[in-house]
């Protein structure tokens, strides 16, 4: 997810949004972490076995999905389709999260299209007329050399692509995104047609058809976080009245010819497929967790090996604690994981949002309210940080200062320097440093500002860490 906009006002960061505390790490380790006891973290080393395809991950640690725009765009006058092709920092980061030995990958945003883009950088898999598929297979390679599966997450933005890259954006319905921020707007989106539709089924796919030939493990079909497949899910976006529109039926009716029309390309019965669902959207007349649970339910009935709980959308933060009940458990979608996990018998859950500690995590699959933990930004601060919870070297995340809505800017601002080779990694627990980024941050905002409707950059400010994280040690 991206652009949190409607977060806290006052600009509290993250780590004061639920009472915990804090830990002196020290020296380069990270100046501040989560306090966490030390536990038995052998139930997070355990294997899990996916019921459909028989696949194996070898602990119940997921690497969420998170935009990392690190990959080739076109330059003016270049033809569009010279965008997305993976780069030597994309694949870079790829390769530190698999020597951090996480039992799933998943790759953020993988677009189907180069005119439909969530943002500057995304990798896209399209077609294959510059033998892309090789340079994804590099990336697959150095992402599975510990033994992670690799999973792709298929993407298509709707309404919810920029207009500056997406001029003429389609969807279910023509409900307008109206937020803006930094200059950036959102056009109204054209209602697609039947046929249209059927070709979205296509152009799924066919793109895990290729992520297949790339020597992907599986792919997942986003529905989550207001991108294409969750505004045909979501009342507040699909006003449709035909076979599309409707009841939950008709509403998810494209996810399950999705589901099904990857099976057609990609027959391997090994290939995961798994799925990013909503369990709450946070708006009036959003996906509620009834619609969740009867859609696991299905999802299980079709064949998906995991579903992956989230929730939230551009115009509904979900990445801050909404109940005081979930603030001690970590998650915030953990109850509705625990609602939803008896029902299923051969569909796996994992959950992400929220995980700071070893504890946390190791109780949240003790107690049975999920199979494994998906973990996003903290991996993007320190990408051998479940490695290091199974060794015993931490027992919580560092902190993070960063001030909301902020937060995910931040993330991508390491993201990059991993990706750039740095030995370093911004330690957002470090006040100065976050005073020094905030900055940076003001500055790039304003030049992207200044150049619209050019863009030229992943929007993500960057920064050399002074005061940082040495994980490379």
């Amino acid at each position: 997810m991206e652009y949190d906009l409607s977060a806290s006002k006052d600009g509290a960061p993250e780590a004061k949004n639920y009472p915990h505390e804090s830990t002196p790490s020290g020296g380069k380790d990270g100046r501040l972490r989560v306090k966490g006891p030390q536990v038995d973290t052998s139930v997070l080393g355990s294997s899990v076995t996916f019921s459909f395809s028989g696949r194996t991950a070898k602990n119940r640690f997921l690497k969420a999905p998170m935009t990392e725009r690190l990959c080739h765009w076109n330059k003016e006058g270049q033809d569009i389709n010279a965008r997305g092709y993976p780069t030597e920092e994309y694949t870079r980061l790829y390769q530190r999260w698999g020597e951090g030995e996480i039992g799933i990958i998943v790759a953020g945003n993988l677009m189907l299209r180069y005119d439909a883009v969530e943002a500057f950088g995304n990798p896209i898999l399209q077609d294959d007329h510059d033998n892309r598929t090789e340079a994804f297979r590099k990336v697959a390679e150095v992402t599975k050399a510990h033994g992670s599966l690799f999973v792709a997450q298929l993407s298509h933005p709707g309404r919810q692509g920029g207009a500056a890259l997406n001029p003429n954006p389609v969807s279910c319905s023509d409900v307008q995104l109206k937020i803006e921020w930094a200059g950036n707007k959102f056009n109204k989106p054209r209602p697609l047609t039947v046929p249209e539709i059927k070709d979205v089924v296509k152009m799924w796919g066919h793109t895990a058809y290729l992520c297949h030939k790339a020597g992907f493990d599986g792919v997942q079909v986003h529905c989550a976080h207001g991108y294409l497949l969750a505004q045909f899910l979501s009342l507040t976006t699909n006003l449709r009245t035909d076979e599309y529109g409707g009841d939950l039926e008709n509403r998810s009716r494209i996810v399950f010819e999705i589901i099904d029309e990857i099976k057609s390309r990609v027959q391997d019965p090994t290939f995961i497929i798994c799925v990013k669902l909503n369990s709450v959207e946070f708006q009036d007349r959003g996906q509620t967790p009834d619609d969740c649970k009867n859609l696991c339910l299905k999802l299980e009935e079709a064949g998906v090996d995991f579903v992956d709980l989230s929730g939230g959308t551009f115009e509904g933060r979900a990445f801050e604690h909404k109940k005081a009940s979930t603030k001690a458990r970590e998650s915030y979608f953990i109850e509705f994981a625990e609602m939803i996990r008896p029902l299923l018998k051969k569909t796996k859950v994992y959950v992400t949002g929220g995980f700071r500690t070893a504890s946390g995590m190791a109780r949240a699959v003790q107690d049975g309210a999920c199979d494994g933990v998906g973990i996003g930004r903290p991996l993007g601060a320190e990408p051998y940080l479940c490695k290091e919870i199974l060794e015993g070297k931490v027992t919580g995340a560092i902190e993070n200062f960063v001030p909301l809505p902020l937060n995910t800017q931040g993330t991508g601002t390491q993201l990059h320097q991993v990706a750039q080779g740095e030995r370093l990694i911004s330690d957002w627990s470090d006040e100065s440093e976050v005073k020094r980024w905030v900055e940076a941050n003001e500055k790039e905002t304003a030049r992207k500002i200044s150049i619209l409707p050019m863009v030229d950059s992943s929007g993500y400010p960057p920064l050399r860490p002074e005061f940082g994280f040495e994980y490379l040690r």
